[in-house]
């Protein structure tokens, strides 16, 4: 795989080169009146971000999470994701290093890069169907387990369109003695051994596999002991042993890592964008109201860690003192506490509100890691206490966010706390980067629409 991803990101840096020389040409900008555009070497040094870069975003997308004959529709849409993901960085950069790069080219480096990658992807495709190339890469392997389980991944293996894989023989690891297995081995001439654990005497298993160590092939050890409902299980090394990891939450990988810098990145650009109109706000609710500019609160950050989070006041200085004269009104179930056309709010806290800009000293939260731009909105630490469904808690298991599903989705209709928790739970278990781009489009039409607190 790593020789694909670094073929792939050469025919990245190929496509922006192709995109500059058309765009650039004599003829492109004879013919259409265009200006004339820096030379190629001002723009050499993105490469040092470009190449190491596709490879991250491309395995973000799932690109490579398939077979080389996998239909096309699992091969357009990840690409098609990747080459927008990649096209935005490199307009982001050109933001940020204050250069100037023709949109054109940066179109066409989308289009080019998804046109030849494309291409490769056929040709492989061509190549992989023949004869000889099927037969160099077709995997020999005896199953060995309880008999149950070695029907079950008989059936998986049949599914797969691919046939890479080859089924010499089945053991019933609860009868079949050792011996035998080393005798098959030496009659089929196998790769390798697939073992379900699942029911199994762990000596037989440890057994089989000093076989397969002494004979030269690989043992491969189907680890699914436990039945889960929510957790994704992955391996791990721990001190140089290996150990199987259950999680719920999304697991550390690149397409983390580029939420972080996408996260710092774009916090730091929108407060750099709208710095002066954020400082106009400021003075307007200093000179409307008595009181300080800022809300400062204690809310839940990932896993429940404290932190402070600010937002600009809209409400009057002793609203958290006054809230319990309110109680009765609250039209939220659960610990969360919501009022419309709540009497704290100041007149200039409800244009705030009404346009959420009222959020957007959080950006200094993401600045500062506690929160990222995308994620479930961060409660009060009093209100988390109040929790009444432990399972509730698995919402803190990601940083919590700007915007979420429950932002774009009908905030001021939703008044259970359970459908709150419900989508937030629907944001942890499909995140990708994908989604945080969707979740941040559609969130600014829901600003501008002024759909916001009431």
């Amino acid at each position: 795989m790593q020789i694909q991803q670094l073929l792939d990101a050469c025919l990245f840096a190929v496509s922006f080169w192709l995109a500059y020389v058309i765009r650039s040409s004599p003829l492109a900008i004879h013919l259409f009146g265009l200006q004339p555009v820096a030379p190629f070497e001002t723009f050499v040094s993105f490469y040092l971000v470009l190449i190491p870069v596709v490879p991250l975003v491309l395995e973000s997308q799932g690109f490579y999470n398939r077979s080389m004959v996998a239909p096309r529709r699992t091969i357009f849409w990840p690409l098609l994701r990747g080459c927008f993901l990649v096209a935005l960085g490199l307009t982001l950069l050109l933001f940020f290093f204050r250069m100037y790069l023709p949109r054109s080219v940066i179109f066409g480096f989308g289009a080019l890069s998804f046109v030849t990658v494309w291409l490769k992807e056929e040709v492989l495709r061509l190549g992989f169907k023949t004869k000889f190339t099927q037969a160099q890469l077709r995997r020999r392997f005896i199953l060995m387990g309880p008999a149950e389980e070695t029907a079950r991944m008989q059936a998986a293996i049949q599914l797969r369109p691919d046939g890479s894989l080859l089924v010499l023989a089945e053991l019933d690891l609860t009868t079949t003695p050792v011996p035998r297995l080393v005798e098959l081995l030496h009659e089929h001439s196998a790769n390798g051994v697939i073992i379900s654990a699942r029911h199994a005497n762990f000596e037989q298993v440890e057994a089989a596999i000093r076989a397969c160590e002494i004979e030269g092939v690989e043992a491969w050890l189907v680890a699914d002991f436990f039945k889960t409902q929510i957790s994704h299980t992955s391996f791990d090394d721990f001190y140089g042993r290996p150990v199987m990891v259950f999680r719920t939450a999304p697991e550390a990988s690149w397409a983390g890592l580029v939420k972080q810098v996408m996260d710092f990145v774009g916090a730091f650009l929108l407060l750099a964008v709208f710095s002066l109109p954020l400082l106009f706000l400021a003075l307007l609710i200093r000179l409307t109201s008595p009181g300080p500019v800022f809300f400062r609160q204690q809310r839940a950050g990932l896993n429940g860690q404290p932190f402070t989070m600010y937002k600009f006041r809209t409400m009057v200085t002793n609203a958290e003192q006054l809230q319990h004269e309110l109680a009765a009104l609250n039209e939220m179930s659960g610990p969360v506490f919501k009022v419309s056309n709540d009497p704290r709010v100041t007149g200039m806290g409800r244009f705030l509100r009404k346009f959420s800009l009222d959020e957007f000293p959080q950006l200094l939260n993401v600045l500062r890691g506690e929160m990222s731009l995308v994620g479930p909105r961060p409660l009060p630490v009093h209100e988390v206490a109040r929790f009444d469904d432990v399972a509730h808690r698995r919402r803190l298991s990601v940083r919590p966010g700007l915007t979420c599903l429950w932002q774009v989705r009908g905030r001021n209709e939703i008044a259970d706390f359970k459908d709150w928790v419900r989508l937030d739970l629907e944001y942890i278990d499909h995140w990708s980067l994908w989604l945080d781009i969707t979740i941040l489009f559609r969130t600014i039409p829901a600003v501008f629409s002024g759909t916001g607190a009431k």
